[in-house]
Formats: C-alpha cells, sequence, structure tokens
C-alpha cells in the first residue's frame, strides 16, 4: 500500500487547484483521476459548449489560459492538461477510486489500480455525474430515443424527426440551440430568467467583472442576499448567461411549458398537451453527484456531504472541493475553485501539524522512576 500525506480525488479544475497550492506548499501528495487524460472532464461534454468566462476569468492560478475570448469546450480540456504538466502536478490517470475508508487517524484509498493510505483526503470528483431523469421518462414509448445532457454530444445522435428538450436552462438552451440546426426542435420548462446584457458585447465585457464580484464573495453562504440566492438557484436554477429567449425564438425553436408526464407513450405538458410527432427527447434535467464509493457517515438525510466550507463534519483530515455552492454562487466556477483551494488548503495545513504534533507526544519518553 502507498503512502502520502494527501490523496486528492479528481484531476478536474477543483483538483489541479488544490494541486497548485499543495506543490507550492510543498505538501506530499498525488491527484488520482480515473479519466485516461487530464482534461477528459470537459471532452466528455457537448460540442457545442463554450464557457462564459473570459480568459481572465477561466484562468487557474499560476498560469492564464491562452485564448482571447472565452474558450470552449476542447481549449479548457487542453487547457487543464497543459496545466498539469506546467506545474509539475502528480497526477495518476485511469486510477479509479472504488472506496474510501477510515483507518486510524488517516484514510484508506482502494483504486482499481492499488490502495493508498493518507493522512488527509480531499474529494475534488463525482459532482455532476449521475444523469437526474424525471421519474416517468421509462413510460415513454420504446421508440422515442432518449439521451440526458450528460451523453449528448450533437445532433447526429439523434433521430430524424422532432426533438423535445426537457429543461429550459443553460445546458437545455445550449442543446436546443444546436438541435435545431438539423431537426425541427421544441423546448420544455420553466424560464429560469436571463442575464439582462449580451455578455460576448463590449458592454458584456464590462459587466462581467461586477457579476464575478458579486457571485464570488457578496452571493455567499454568509450573507442573507447570497443565502437567498443560492436557495432560488437549487430550486430554479441560474439564469440564462449567454442565450436569451430572442435567440430561441429567431432559431424557430418552439417553446413549451414544462413536462408533467406521459399519456399512452407520449410526453404531456402541465397544460396537458400531447406531444405525439416526438422522436427524441433529451433531458436537460440536471444531474447529482456520485459519492457512493465514499464509506464513511458524512452524508446528511438529503444524501450530501456534511461540511462547513467544505471542511467535512465530523471527519477530522476529509475536505471537498467543487461543490455547488459550496461556500458562494461561483463556487464551482474556476475562480470560485481557487479561493476555497485557497481557504481548504489553510485547513489541510492545522490538521497535518496537529498529526504531527499528537505523533511527537506519543514518542515523547515516559519517566516511570
Amino acid at each position: 500500500m502507498d503512502r502520502v500525506g494527501v490523496v486528492v480525488i479528481g484531476a478536474g479544475q477543483a483538483g489541479l487547484a488544490m494541486g497548485y497550492y499543495l506543490r507550492r506548499r510543498g505538501d506530499d501528495f498525488v491527484i488520482l483521476d480515473g479519466n485516461e487524460r487530464v482534461g477528459d472532464c470537459w471532452r466528455e461534454r457537448y460540442d457545442s459548449l463554450r464557457l462564459f468566462s473570459l480568459p481572465r476569468y477561466a484562468s487557474l492560478p499560476g498560469l492564464r489560459i491562452g485564448t482571447k475570448d472565452c474558450p470552449n469546450r476542447d481549449e479548457m480540456a487542453d487547457y487543464l492538461e497543459q496545466y498539469a504538466v506546467h506545474h509539475a502536478l502528480p497526477v495518476r490517470t485511469g486510477v479509479r477510486v472504488t472506496r474510501l475508508s477510515r483507518d486510524g487517524e488517516g484514510f484508506v484509498v482502494e483504486t482499481n489500480a492499488g490502495d493508498w493510505r493518507a493522512d488527509q483526503v480531499v474529494v475534488a470528483a463525482g459532482m455532476h455525474s449521475t444523469p437526474r431523469w424525471p421519474s416517468f421518462a421509462g413510460e415513454l414509448d420504446p421508440s422515442i430515443r432518449q439521451l440526458h445532457s450528460l451523453e449528448y454530444r450533437n445532433p447526429a445522435q439523434l433521430a430524424d424527426g422532432t426533438v423535445l428538450i426537457v429543461g429550459a436552462a443553460n445546458s437545455g438552451t445550449d442543446v436546443a440551440l444546436d438541435a435545431v440546426k438539423t431537426h425541427r426542435t421544441l423546448l420544455a420548462g420553466r424560464h429560469p430568467g436571463q442575464v439582462p446584457v449580451d455578455i460576448d458585447s463590449t458592454v458584456g465585457h464590462v459587466f462581467t467583472p461586477v457579476v464575478m464580484f458579486l457571485f464570488k464573495y457578496v452571493l455567499t453562504r454568509r450573507t442573507p442576499m447570497g443565502r437567498k440566492a443560492i436557495a432560488n438557484a437549487l430550486k430554479n436554477g441560474l439564469p440564462l448567461t449567454r442565450n436569451k429567449l430572442d435567440h430561441l425564438d429567431a432559431a424557430g425553436i418552439k417553446r413549451l411549458s414544462r413536462i408533467d408526464g406521459v399519456r399512452d407513450g407520449k410526453p404531456v405538458t402541465v397544460d396537458g398537451d400531447v406531444l405525439d410527432d416526438v422522436t427524441n427527447v433529451v433531458w436537460c434535467t440536471g444531474s447529482d453527484p456520485d459519492h457512493s464509493w465514499i464509506d464513511l457517515p458524512v452524508f446528511g438525510d438529503d444524501g450530501r456531504p456534511r461540511h462547513e466550507r467544505g471542511v467535512a463534519s465530523d471527519i477530522p483530515g476529509l475536505y471537498f472541493l467543487g461543490l455547488d455552492f459550496q461556500y458562494a454562487i461561483a463556487s464551482a466556477s474556476i475562480q470560485g475553485v481557487d479561493r476555497d483551494a485557497r481557504f481548504l488548503v489553510k485547513h489541510l495545513a492545522q490538521h497535518a501539524a496537529d498529526l504531527s504534533r499528537r505523533s511527537a507526544d506519543r514518542t515523547i519518553p515516559v519517566d516511570r522512576r
């Protein structure tokens, strides 16, 4: 069994940001990732994906992304791979964690490629890996092709005929604008609101720093405004950022009320309209974390980790990074994981010092004369 001070699980932007600060401190650590390449967490998303963030806000600490505008999916993936090499981060790819358990004051991390013993563990993986499907999805006629947004890549996956996109937030509108290029497209769901400016315009570039400041420093769990904003985002999703209702209408996408169930194998809206001609459904209905491999009493009744700003409750030495709304609206963004990683690394340093002190106390000889 390999022995290391800190195991970071996940080599996405959260795990790499933590690795950057651990490297600066000179910690003994390793980053484990189940993908074959760093950046695959982005390469596995839909082809047309483009970030909302300008290069300043799409960059991790210590290396600026080399794009002039908001990066696309592949640019972001390649940047993360470059980042790991640039900072010589000890990433082990193709290593899938199968179980995390306690061992005395430390942890055992079991993987498909051997086990690790660690004093501390940072979980920075599994945040959006389980598709969320409505309970009635299985009632649709088997002839209707169904995909979740986590599986969707491009319109070539779709059968001929009409496409129904369920979920009208950012990913749903992205997929709808992609699908409508080749298919008649319907978009069903509650409108979550929209950012009032074109973020790709000059005005939008001026507006972006204000929004980032609000999302990162004002809309946090420590402010009444932030707690209200987070609760609303959990219920209704974040507002449309790049896409606008005008864009959807101009593209010829038909907007519908939300899908409420199935009748005779066909989707039905909350208004009672049966969609007879749908041949494809793409469920843009969100995703859940997969932390089923964590064999520790750290989860609440809602199945999510109990923590304070990523410091696990009742499990000293265990941390989470990259959770949605971990501390602020921005926590799952690149700028958010940077700030949260800096916060956590201080806790790791203090916990390591406590472990060292307790170990020293146990080795001091006792005078029994």
